[in-house]
């Protein structure tokens, strides 16, 4: 394709099972939505370690990465933040062809972003996660501090704030931080990954 999408052909991957042979696994997506503070970034990690821990090669992707480097370039209007979604889920389509199992931690705010994420990634192993925790516990929680300089009118159009949170209508699960603490909530994300197929080596070798 050119820069509009034409006379493009992507080729499939050659070495997409060797690598899956080599790694011991087959790559896969879950990609976390929820608002700031609603503790994605933190089952995020934690769950990527414990695959590790476990042997399997896992990555966490999150918007903080993303901003500071690929997608600097953008701003925090409408149109940047779908682009910010679009740029990640490419991303993630990558390093999970790679064999890796990713981990994505975005707001995600709007339902079309998650449309655009579900459309790019549903093809291959992908599981869409809903961080759910109250604005009132978000913003007690602040870790970033972005609440505050958001009231301070330091962050015009804060999610959860001037800007909306779309909730999800349909998830593959709804982890609930205001009443799970984070090792419950990884407990329940490796379960689904293991009741997915995320986690069997049957078809690999």
């Amino acid at each position: 394709m050119t820069a509009n999408g034409q006379n493009l052909h992507p080729s499939q991957d050659p070495l997409h099972d060797a690598r899956a042979r080599l790694l011991g696994q087959r790559g896969g997506v879950v990609w976390m939505s929820g608002l700031s503070g609603s503790g994605k970034t933190t089952i995020a990690t934690a769950a990527a370690a414990r695959l590790v821990d476990e042997g399997r090669l896992a990555f966490v992707l999150d918007g903080d990465r993303l901003r500071s480097g690929l997608n600097r370039d953008l701003g925090f209007d409408a149109a940047a933040r779908d682009e910010n979604i679009r740029r990640a889920a490419e991303v993630a389509a990558t390093v999970r062809d790679a064999g890796v199992l990713v981990i994505a931690s975005f707001i995600t705010p709007y339902r079309r972003q998650r449309k655009t994420v579900r459309d790019r990634l549903g093809g291959g192993p992908f599981l869409q996660v809903f961080v759910d925790a109250p604005l009132d516990v978000c913003r007690d929680r602040d870790p970033k501090g972005l609440y505050a300089k958001a009231a301070a009118g330091d962050i015009p159009d804060f999610t959860g704030l001037e800007d909306p949170f779309e909730p999800p209508t349909t998830s593959d699960l709804v982890l609930d931080t205001a009443s799970h603490d984070a090792t419950a909530c990884v407990d329940l994300l490796h379960a689904l990954l293991d009741e997915r197929g995320f986690l069997s080596n049957e078809d690999v070798g």
